[in-house]
């Protein structure tokens, strides 16, 4: 009970509710003091005035006007002079005197709050002004115990009646909230409960039914994020079934074409000149098919293996892709070059950082030829004080939008007509595997910009 937003609601409210009411306590007290006082003054007046009627009453008619009035004396001042009314003997001598004329609010709340605190019964002078200008000023004596007994019977009623509108407030509130508030949030949190037992169900997204504005607003924004989960888990599963058949069929395909790039050895040596002119095209595509194949193959494997980390020396492995890269070239116009340290010696996966190169040079190398202009690609490395970092730069066209918007992301990274939008994705893997990052610096009409971060640590 207490746990729930209601609960805490209903404790709060009462809470407030009666700090309110103590809020209004003292100045109520303080009203109710005034008032006492001011009541005994006008019932000493209207004693007096039976003495004035009339000056020879008797002293157990006096006594029992005074005890009337519940006071000791009752002074009058009319036309100048001030004359004792009523009187009896006092138990004590005065110990305050309280002019209730023109107080302010902060004094009676002030003298209501002594008389509170102070047990001891004391005599006490009140001074007001009569009644219906029945003279100038009236003054009289009385205990301050019943005024205290008064006060506190009033402030105990008053903290009761508070009490019991408090608990009536808080109740009210709390069936008001919970058919308002909790009611909605429980069926909020019902429907989420149920769409994660089957997000990939269209039927458990939530429908927004609830009136008020704020609750409504919630459920919309929950609709559309469901709707989103679920067709993206639709869209990744689809993935996932064609990916595994992609995978089976490019093994079977890849077998196929490597097979018939066997024959088409024998077709180069042919001589007619028809055969002669087509066979290196026959030749190109079933190469780019069974790359094709094989680089689907390598990004359909369940993860890549983790990284053998060794120390190496970089300047040797760089050279290697180059080397590899300038066999590809043949006549396209791409210089290689390379700035990368003799005795740099960095510790990573040999194999793996080759592929990443690879990549990386590879794809530059395509972007290139691909324009039929020449261009240069360089790869450079530098040691800094936590990492190593690689850089691949080319003065190719630079990437499509298209490519820049996905692309590390497989099947949607590609930026050569026909290509498949692994490489990009591969390479990012094979980083983060090692604990990089692989970020594209620039890409624009001047060519493009790729930064490779290793860190030389562990991970904290």
């Amino acid at each position: 009970m207490l746990n729930s937003l209601s609960g805490r609601f209903l404790i709060l409210t009462t809470i407030f509710v009666m700090l309110a009411e103590v809020l209004i306590f003292v100045p109520s007290v303080a009203r109710f003091r005034e008032d006492y006082l001011l009541d005994r003054l006008e019932r000493a007046q209207i004693a007096s005035l039976a003495l004035l009627a009339d000056d020879m009453i008797a002293p157990e008619l006096e006594a029992e006007l005074l005890a009337n009035a519940e006071v000791f004396n009752v002074v009058l001042r009319r036309d100048n002079v001030r004359e004792l009314v009523l009187s009896s003997p006092m138990p004590s001598e005065i110990a305050d005197t309280f002019d209730l004329r023109d107080p302010s609010a902060f004094i009676l709340i002030r003298d209501a709050l002594v008389r509170l605190a102070d047990s001891q019964n004391r005599i006490i002078r009140v001074i007001g002004a009569p009644s219906r200008e029945a003279g100038e000023l009236i003054e009289v004596t009385m205990e301050s115990l019943p005024l205290r007994a008064a006060m506190i019977d009033y402030g105990l009623r008053i903290l009761v009646l508070s009490a019991v509108i408090s608990v009536v407030t808080a109740f009210l509130l709390f069936l008001a909230v919970r058919v308002l508030l909790v009611k909605p949030i429980k069926g909020v949190v019902g429907h989420m409960q149920a769409y994660a037992l089957a997000p990939e169900d269209a039927r458990r997204v939530i429908k927004p039914s609830a009136s008020v504005r704020e609750l409504r607003e919630a459920e919309e924004a929950l609709q559309a994020l469901q709707t989103q989960l679920t067709q993206s888990l639709r869209q990744k599963e689809r993935l996932a079934q064609l990916g595994g058949a992609v995978a089976r069929v490019s093994h079977d395909l890849r077998n196929i074409l490597t097979s018939a790039q066997l024959f088409t050895d024998r077709i180069e040596m042919s001589e007619d000149p028809a055969v002669q002119r087509l066979a290196p095209k026959l030749v190109n595509s079933i190469t780019r098919a069974v790359s094709l194949c094989e680089s689907t193959l390598a990004f359909g494997k369940a993860e890549e293996p983790s990284p053998v980390l060794t120390l190496f020396n970089l300047a040797n492995l760089a050279n290697e892709v180059l080397e590899a890269e300038r066999l590809a070239i043949g006549e396209a116009e791409v210089s290689l070059s390379e700035d990368v340290p003799a005795n740099l010696v960095m510790r990573g996966d040999p194999e793996q950082i080759y592929r990443i190169l690879s990549n990386l040079v590879r794809n530059a190398r395509q972007a290139i030829v691909a324009t039929g202009k020449p261009g240069e690609i360089c790869l450079s490395a530098r040691a800094e004080d936590s990492a190593w970092v690689i850089t691949v730069s080319d003065t190719g066209p630079g990437l499509p939008p298209k490519a820049r918007e996905h692309l590390f992301q497989p099947f949607q990274g590609g930026s050569r007509k026909g290509g498949a939008g692994l490489g990009l994705a591969i390479v990012a893997e094979l980083v983060r595997g090692h604990g990089g990052t692989l970020r594209l610096l620039s890409s624009d009409g001047e060519g493009t910009v790729f930064e490779i971060r290793l860190p030389m640590g562990d991970a904290g």
